[in-house]
């Protein structure tokens, strides 16, 4: 399984980000892709407005399944 976050992929915060209004937990999706292993995630609410983006490291969000995914050992 490729751990690699890449475009469109569905995240959430591993931090708040006071400054934005964001809490650890809040999902967003991944927009852009820079090359220094850097992401622009959008975060919007249930009407598909965007609220809030940020450029995240990888280290700062968790990205999220939805499907069946063979454990690590």
């Amino acid at each position: 399984m490729n751990n690699e976050p890449k475009l469109l992929d569905v995240v959430a915060l591993n931090e708040d980000i006071p400054a934005k209004h964001l809490i650890k937990g809040q999902v967003g999706a991944i927009v852009e892709a820079f090359g220094d292993d850097t992401y622009l995630v959008e975060f919007s609410d249930k009407s598909g407005r965007v609220y809030a983006s940020e450029e995240l490291k990888p280290n700062r969000f968790l990205k999220l399944y939805y499907e069946s995914a063979p454990a690590y050992m």
